[in-house]
């Protein structure tokens, strides 16, 4: 009698449980209808989707390749100024006659170079993270400057094809006798999201990097090469990283020294955005690109009521606090 008088006792549902996996896809969705509520003739526009997609694929590319690294446990503070070098590469030798996709291809050797130096100071060293990919960061940051001389890299310098390309988009249907096109950048992203998605989720080495980010010193005692996967999810990292740059480049037809300092902590806010989706905390891809839209949803939405950039700022970094520490409050109380 009094099992069945706790079990009628017993909550349906699990509100606790409901709220850690789905809370922030209700913040997200609570957001858009905030926005639509304001702008109803523009936010939700076709046009504007795609261009909000189109807004946040760089960032996405970064984010999530970052997820990777962050499922062992580790981060990587270097993607921003790894971006900016990889734009100064290819603007360097495009301006010095070199073939588009040579200079494409040195950026991303560049980015895995950059990554393997991360990994394995990190891995097979032993520097803390946070204290490798900062000297990194600032390492990344010089050469780019110094190669450029300071200077930014524009003009006839990219070509009108490359350009085009990354601003252009596949038709999708005509609204107004208007084309409505999905941006080239938002089908980069896609494809990038797919394959980190993948390796994560569906191969015996994404297994395996969640069973290192779950407990290193027991994969290691099971066999599992901890040092040299670590490095690989640096070198995944960091050619994700090269590629923004590169996208970036194309899409601005500028190279400069800082253009892409501020991608790493937009990534990292997008990563543990999306970790507050998972039962465990553990980063998932899918919850990355739920941050990354969240954070592009904000900064559309913003613009479009009017609110002052820094204002902007202070508000999205107020609401990723938020949704990161309910998330932690709820695990605790769990």
């Amino acid at each position: 009698m009094l099992a069945d008088r706790a079990q009628r006792s017993r909550p349906a549902v699990n509100w606790g449980r409901f709220l850690r996996s789905f809370g922030t896809l209700i913040g997200f969705l609570l957001i858009v209808v905030f926005f639509w509520s304001q702008r109803p003739a523009t936010f939700m526009s076709v046009r504007n989707l795609l261009n909000i997609t189109q807004q946040v694929s760089i960032l996405g590319i970064v984010a999530f390749t970052m997820t990777v690294v962050m499922v062992v446990g580790d981060f990587d503070l270097s993607v921003g100024t790894m971006a900016s070098l990889s734009g100064i590469i290819v603007g360097l030798m495009l301006q010095n006659d070199h073939a588009l996709g040579t200079a494409i291809l040195v950026a991303l050797l560049a980015g895995a170079a950059g990554g393997i130096l991360n990994g394995v100071l990190i891995a097979y060293v032993g520097i803390l993270p946070f204290v490798a990919t900062l000297a990194t960061l600032t390492v990344f940051s010089g050469a780019a400057s110094s190669l450029s001389g300071g200077r930014t890299i524009f003009g006839q310098v990219f070509p009108d094809g490359l350009v085009d390309f990354a601003n252009g988009g596949i038709p999708l249907l005509t609204l107004n006798e208007q084309v409505v096109r999905i941006p080239h950048l938002t089908l980069i992203a896609l494809i990038v999201l797919a394959v980190v998605w993948f390796v994560l989720e569906q191969t015996v080495f994404g297994r395996r990097l969640y069973a290192i980010g779950g407990n290193m010193e027991a994969s290691r005692l099971a066999g599992v090469r901890v040092r040299f996967l670590r490095l690989l999810t640096f070198v995944i990292t960091g050619l994700g990283a090269s590629l923004a740059g590169v996208v970036l480049t194309s899409q601005l037809a500028t190279a400069n020294p800082t253009l892409g300092d501020g991608l790493m902590l937009n990534a990292i806010a997008a990563v543990f955005l999306g970790m507050t989706m998972s039962q465990e905390g553990e980063p998932r891809v899918l919850g990355t690109l739920v941050g990354v839209l969240l954070i592009g949803v904000l900064a559309n939405g913003f613009t479009q009521v009017g609110v002052d950039t820094y204002v902007q700022r202070i508000l999205t970094g107020v609401i990723i606090i938020a949704s990161v520490t309910l998330s932690s409050i709820s695990r605790r109380r769990s």
